[in-house]
Order: C-alpha cells, then structure tokens, then sequence
C-alpha cells in the first residue's frame, strides 16, 4: 500500500482534501448516470417518462442507499483494521463482508421484486406514469448483485485510504453508461428499459476493472482461501455496522419516498419538476456526502490508532471545511436554480418551471446546514457510534414529512423545501449537544 493511505500522521486538511477531491468527482460522476438517464428520457421520450424516472430514481435509491450503507459499515472496518496494521484481520473481514454482503443483496432484489406493484400504488404513482417505472425497476433490481460488487470494491479501498482509484474507474463506466444510453434508446428502441440495461451492464464493467485493479495494486486488501473462514467477532460487528449503516441510508429514503407521495398527489407537471430539483441537489449533495465519507474514514483510522486528540482535531477541520463549502453552494444554487432547472428538462411548461424555481430557491438558504449535518455523520460513523446518526434520521424525515403534508397545499413545491431544511436544522441541534457529550468522555 502506499504510506500516504496513512491517516494517522501528516498534515490534516491536506488529507482530508486528498480523501474528499476523489469522492467528490466520483459521487458526481455517480449523479451523472442518473442524470444522464434522465436527460436521455426527457429529450428523447417524453414529459411523462422524464416523470416516471423521478418516481423510479426516488424508489430505485432506496435500494440503491441500502447497498452503499452497508458497504459504509464494511469500510468503518476496513479503517480501523487499517489503522491498525492488522492484515490478517483486514483480509478475513473482507471475506466476511463480501459473504454477508452478496447475500444480503440478493434478499433486497427479491424482496424489492416483490414490493414493487405495492409500493407503487401507497406512493400514489398515476396509472401513466407507474407501467414506465415497473418496466425500468424490474431490471435495475435484478441487477443490484453487480451494484453491490462495485460498491464494496469502492468501500475496501476507501476504508485504506485509496479513494482515487474508484474515481477512474466509475468515468470509465459513466461513458459506457453514457454511450449505451444513446445506443438502447435511439438505436435500439427500447425506451425506459434501455436506460436501466446501459446502468447494470456499466455497473457490472465498474466491478470487475475495480476487482482487477485490487488483484494488482492492493493484494493485501483482498482475502485468500486461507482467509475465507468465520471469525464471530469480526462477523457480528459486520451485521451490525453494516445494518445500521444500511438503515441509516434507508431510512433517509424512505422518507424521501414518503415525500414523493406527497409530491405525486400534484401531478405529472409537479413530479417532473421535483424530479429535475432532486437531480441538481444530487449534485450539491455530492460535496458534503464525500467530505461526511472522509471525516468517518479520517476518524475510524485514527481511532484505530488509538489517537483521540487527533480525532477531534480531524473533526473540526472537517466541520469548517464543509461550513465554507456549504455556504459557497447556497450562494451559487440560488443564483443559478433557473438555468439549472431549463438546462436539465429542456422543454417544459411554465408551470413545471415555476414549480422547480420555488423549490430550488428555498431549499438553498438551508444548505449549510445539510453540510454541517454531514460532518455530524462522519465523525459519528467513524467512531462506531452509528445509531446517533439513525435517530438524526428518524427526527429529520418526521420534520420533513409532517411539514410537507401540512403545507404543500398551500406553498406547493416550495413546503418541501422548507420542510427539509427545518428538519436539517433541528439534526444539527440534536448532533452538536449528543457531540458535546461524547467529547467530554474518558474514551472517544
């Protein structure tokens, strides 16, 4: 391994920056094949596929953030391991992770088969938007296995340090993605299912260059026959960081879900607007999840170094790295929300656009909050203590759905927006006095 993975000395911000920049251009790449998807439909087949790729991104990520928690919990592990030059160890748990986690998502492709028609129908899909989605979910759920493999390639290599290699890695598969959009779509005619075959197959060509790429540079990172037994330790604390990690992501989806049920009570034109909203705010949302994913991973390492003051000193240049950041973002979403909204739906009616205006230009004064909430998270997650960052969860989404059922009628888009950044600052109240606490304990 190289010693700049090392987290444990050196000059913090710089690190945290090195950690971060990777993250960063990777989650936005990431952004991008939703949103090339979506843009490929709304250009190419119309206002109500571009509507049901919204309901279906809302749906999908619930899956999708259920898989990238778990891989979380497996990188916390990872870090510490890391931090603690326990290669043997290191190796066993990546066996374990991969055994618990391959099965896992085995169980959520079916269940989310399953589950689909039902859901559909207590989110209050419209009847001509819902056959568009059934026919784009039923393939990307049996393609979840090929997701998790990436996913959990990116997390063991994360939780070392190495948070660039993934990033070339997903390019690489956001052109295939890109290209194969066009391809199923325009050449092929398969509509909506050929934006979710162009997704699996990209993600299924992301894994195994991500597995070749471990073979080759990081051998230690990867386990041997000799490594593939069951350790009860080490296996417990897999299902329980990686399950609470998971509940963590979904939990905040299924909120969202509970959200967009609210927002499919408005229509097709209120659906298209809140689905190009949530697109731009994937975006933003990339900076502060990457700087939430450096600080846990800054933090697991030193924690299993065993340097707590090293901790606290990594946390709060996270927090003030990330507070600048978000202020920056809310500056230039509010400036540039209309632009932004016309450049990603093209044509759309007056109505939609408004709808997504007010949106865009509420939601934006609350964006430093959403950062600093992620910093919150980071240093949590690292430490271990994964269960604060669920319970912040729990009392964000009832803020946020309660909110936006009361007031939607009344302010329309705009209600979720201000329902979402009450909920942001009601988390970072509840995340700085449990901080408060933990900070003045024997032991971080």
């Amino acid at each position: 391994m190289n010693l700049t993975d090392d987290l444990t000395n050196g000059i913090i911000w710089k690190q945290l920056t090195a950690l971060a920049l990777p993250l960063i251009w990777g989650n936005i790449l990431q952004q991008m094949y939703n949103t090339i998807d979506s843009f490929v439909v709304g250009h190419y087949i119309g206002e109500t596929a571009f509507a049901a790729a919204g309901v279906a991104g809302s749906v999908m990520n619930l899956s999708l953030f259920v898989i990238s928690g778990c891989c979380n919990g497996i990188a916390i592990i990872i870090a510490e391991l890391y931090g603690q030059k326990n290669w043997d160890l290191l190796r066993k748990e990546s066996f374990l992770s991969l055994a618990f986690g391959g099965g896992f998502t085995i169980m959520l492709s079916m269940c989310g088969m399953l589950a689909l028609q039902p859901l559909l129908r207590g989110i209050q899909t419209p009847a001509e938007v819902a056959g568009f989605v059934q026919e784009y979910l039923k393939i990307i759920y049996l393609g979840l296995p090929a997701v998790f493999l990436y996913n959990w390639c990116a997390a063991v290599l994360r939780g070392a340090g190495d948070t660039g290699a993934s990033l070339w890695i997903l390019l690489l598969a956001m052109g295939l993605n890109t290209i194969l959009d066009f391809l199923f779509v325009l050449s092929f005619g398969l509509g909506m299912a050929g934006t979710a075959y162009a997704t699996v197959v990209s993600q299924l060509f992301a894994a195994f260059i991500c597995l070749g790429y471990m073979k080759k540079q990081t051998p230690k990172l990867l386990f041997h026959a000799r490594d593939a037994s069951f350790h009860f330790p080490l296996f417990t604390r897999t299902i329980m960081l990686g399950t609470i990690s998971a509940l963590h992501q979904s939990s905040l989806y299924i909120g969202k879900l509970l959200v967009q049920g609210t927002v499919n009570t408005g229509g097709t034109g209120m659906i298209s607007a809140y689905t190009a909203t949530a697109r731009i705010e994937g975006f933003a949302n990339s900076f502060g999840d990457s700087g939430c994913t450096a600080i846990s991973i800054f933090t697991a390492q030193n924690r299993g170094a065993h340097k707590r003051v090293r901790i606290r000193q990594g946390f709060l240049c996270g927090l003030r790295m990330m507070a600048g950041l978000g202020l920056v973002l809310s500056i230039t979403m509010f400036l540039t929300s209309g632009p932004a909204v016309i450049l990603l739906m093209g044509a759309a009616s007056g109505p939609v656009l408004n709808h997504a205006r007010s949106y865009m230009n509420v939601i934006s004064v609350f964006y430093v909050l959403c950062f600093l909430g992620n910093s919150f998270v980071g240093f949590y997650r690292g430490l271990g203590m994964v269960q604060i960052p669920v319970f912040g969860t729990i009392l964000h989404i009832s803020i946020r759905v309660i909110l936006s059922y009361v007031l939607i009628r009344h302010w329309g888009l705009a209600a979720v927006a201000f329902a979402t950044g009450a909920g942001w600052a009601a988390v970072v109240l509840f995340q700085w006095i449990l901080y408060r606490r933990v900070t003045t304990e024997p032991e971080a």
